[in-house]
C-alpha cells in the first residue's frame, strides 16, 4: 500500500472539510454568536490539509487497499476536526466532543448532552449538518470533484457505500454520486416545507430535515420530537424516516417514472413486512398492558418509535423504556435489522438478514430432502455462494464485535442491559438504548473508556465493519511504500 496516496487524499479531504465548517459560521454570524469558533476550526483543518497537499507528491492510481485507508482515516479526521467547535465553545471536553462529533458524522445520534436548549443555535446547526453530510457519506460527496484531481473514485465508492450490493445508476461513479445527492437534497427540501407547514420555524425544520433524511436523530430539543407535541409533525417525520431507510436508487427510479420500482424489490417488501409487523406487535402489547388505551395515541407512538428505531434514526416521541417488556426487546432486535442496502440507515441491513433467513430455510429443506438441489434466489436471481458466505461472515463478525464491545463496557461496572443496549445503539447507529442510555437519558455519565469503545462501535458500524477491521490486520500493512515528497525530498 502507498501511504503517500492516502495522506495526499486525506489532505484534500481536510480542505473540503474546512469549507463545511464555514457553513455554521454563517449561522453564527446571523444569530450574533461566536463566529471565531468555526473560523478557527476551519483554519486548523485547512492548515493541516494544505501541509499534506503541498508537501506530498500526488499519484494517479488508487487501489482498493488505499481506498479502505482513505475512507477510515477521513471519517476519523471528520470526528477529530469536527469536535473542535464543541471544544472551542467550552461545551465539552475533547473525549465528549469526539463522541458527539463521531455520533454526528456516523448518523448515530447518541449524545452526551443532558440539556440541549442552552446550546448556541450555530452549534445545534453544526450537530445537524454533520449528520446530513454523513448520511449519504462525505466520501461519496467528494466523488463528484475527484475528477478535478485526476483521480478515479470507484475504489472509494466500493469501500464507503453501505450495503452488500452496489447499484450503479450511471456509467461514471461521479455521475452516480451526483444523482444520489440530488435525490437526497430533494427529499430534504420537501421535508423542510412540510415541517414548516406544521408550525416549525425554518431553522428547526431545516435541522430536523437534516437529521431525518440522514437517519441521525439529533434534535434541537432535549425531549426530541416529543418536544413539539404535534400529531402532524410526528406523521410527517415518520414518513421521511421510512423513506430514508429505503435504497435511494429506488427513489431515483420512482422519480423517473418507474412507479413499480419499489414493489419489484424483494428487499423493500421484506423491509415493509418487518417494520409493520413490529408496529402491530407494539400496538397489541401497548394496549394489553394499558400503556395506551386510545387507538389513535397507540398508533401514533408505536408507528413512530418502531420506524425510528428500525431505520436507525433514533428520534423519540415516547419513553419506550416504560413499554411492555416484549416491546422493549422487539425494539432492541429491530436495531440490528436497520435500513435497506443503499439507504442512509445503519444496522446489519435488511438484504443481509433476508438472505440469511433464506439460507436457514435452505438448510431445513436439505435436512428433509437430502437429494434435492436447492439454491437461494433473490429478486428472481441466483445468489452466488461467495455472496452467501460473505453475508454469513459479516453477521458472525457483527456478533463478535457486539460481544467484545459489550464485555468491555460492562467491565467498567455498567449494568448488563445498559451496556449491551448502548453497544447495540452505537454499533447499529441508532442513538438511544435502554435503561441508563434510554430515550430520556444520555451517554454523558459514562466513563471515558466506555465512550471511546462506543465511538469505535459507531465508526465500525457506519463503515460496515470490514472497512475498519481490515486496517487492524497485520497483513494489510505489509509492503507499505513510503510517501513521495515534492521538491525532490524522500522519506
Amino acid at each position: 500500500m502507498r501511504i503517500g496516496v492516502v495522506l495526499y487524499l486525506l489532505g484534500w479531504f481536510l480542505l473540503f472539510f474546512s469549507a463545511a465548517l464555514l457553513v455554521p459560521a454563517v449561522v453564527a454570524l446571523w444569530y450574533g454568536e461566536a463566529v471565531w469558533v468555526y473560523l478557527l476550526s476551519a483554519g486548523i483543518s485547512a492548515g493541516a490539509g494544505t501541509l499534506l497537499v503541498l508537501f506530498l507528491s500526488p499519484e494517479q492510481e488508487i487501489g482498493y487497499r488505499e481506498g479502505f485507508a482513505v475512507v477510515v482515516f477521513s471519517w476519523l479526521a471528520a470526528g477529530v476536526f469536527g469536535a473542535l467547535p464543541y471544544v472551542f465553545t467550552g461545551a465539552l471536553d475533547f473525549v465528549d466532543a469526539l463522541f458527539e462529533a463521531v455520533s454526528g458524522f456516523t448518523t448515530t445520534g447518541s449524545t452526551v448532552f443532558s440539556v440541549l436548549e442552552h446550546l448556541p443555535r450555530s452549534l445545534h446547526f453544526w450537530r445537524a449538518f454533520t449528520q446530513w453530510l454523513g448520511g449519504m457519506g462525505i466520501i461519496v460527496l467528494s466523488l463528484a470533484i475527484l475528477p478535478l484531481l485526476g483521480i478515479g473514485g470507484m475504489q472509494l465508492y466500493q469501500a464507503e457505500m453501505p450495503g452488500p450490493t452496489k447499484d450503479k445508476l450511471a456509467p461514471r461513479i461521479q455521475d452516480t454520486a451526483r444523482i444520489l445527492w440530488g435525490v437526497y437534497v430533494f427529499f430534504t427540501l420537501l421535508e423542510v416545507l412540510l415541517l414548516m407547514a406544521g408550525g416549525m420555524n425554518f431553522y428547526e425544520a431545516l435541522c430536523h430535515s437534516f437529521t431525518t433524511l440522514a437517519t441521525g436523530g439529533f434534535s434541537t430539543r432535549t425531549a426530541s420530537v416529543a418536544g413539539f407535541d404535534s400529531v402532524y409533525l410526528d406523521y410527517v417525520i415518520t414518513f421521511f424516516m421510512f423513506l430514508a431507510g429505503v435504497n435511494f436508487t429506488l427513489h431515483y427510479r420512482f422519480l423517473k417514472g418507474e412507479f413499480s420500482a419499489y414493489f419489484r424489490s424483494e428487499e423493500f417488501r421484506f423491509y415493509c413486512l418487518v417494520g409493520f409487523l413490529g408496529v402491530f406487535i407494539c400496538l397489541v402489547f401497548n394496549f394489553v398492558s394499558g400503556t395506551y388505551l386510545s387507538l389513535k395515541e397507540n398508533l401514533r407512538y408505536s408507528l413512530f418509535q418502531v420506524w425510528s428505531i428500525m431505520t436507525t434514526t433514533g428520534y423519540g416521541t415516547a419513553d419506550f423504556d416504560l413499554w411492555h417488556p416484549i416491546c422493549r426487546l422487539l425494539l432492541l432486535v429491530l436495531m440490528f435489522f436497520g435500513g435497506m442496502a443503499g439507504s442512509t440507515g445503519g444496522g446489519i441491513k435488511q438484504v443481509r438478514l433476508l438472505i440469511f433467513f433464506k439460507f436457514i430455510r435452505l438448510q431445513f429443506r436439505k435436512l428433509i430432502h437430502p437429494r434435492a438441489v436447492e439454491i437461494i434466489r433473490y429478486d428472481d436471481l441466483k445468489v452466488p455462494n461467495d455472496v452467501t458466505q460473505a453475508i454469513l461472515g459479516f453477521i458472525a463478525l457483527y456478533a463478535l464485535v457486539f460481544l467484545a464491545a459489550s464485555l468491555l463496557v460492562t467491565a467498567q461496572g455498567i449494568d448488563i442491559l445498559t451496556a449491551t443496549s448502548a453497544v447495540a445503539a452505537t454499533l447499529n447507529n441508532i442513538g438511544p438504548g435502554l435503561e441508563g442510555v434510554g430515550p430520556t437519558k444520555n451517554f454523558g455519565w459514562m466513563p471515558d473508556f466506555s465512550k471511546l469503545v462506543l465511538t469505535f462501535c459507531m465508526l465500525a458500524g457506519r463503515l460496515e465493519l470490514y472497512t475498519v477491521a481490515i486496517l487492524l490486520t497485520p497483513g494489510y500493512w505489509k509492503g507499505v511504500r513510503p510517501p513521495r515528497f515534492r521538491f525532490g525530498l524522500r522519506k
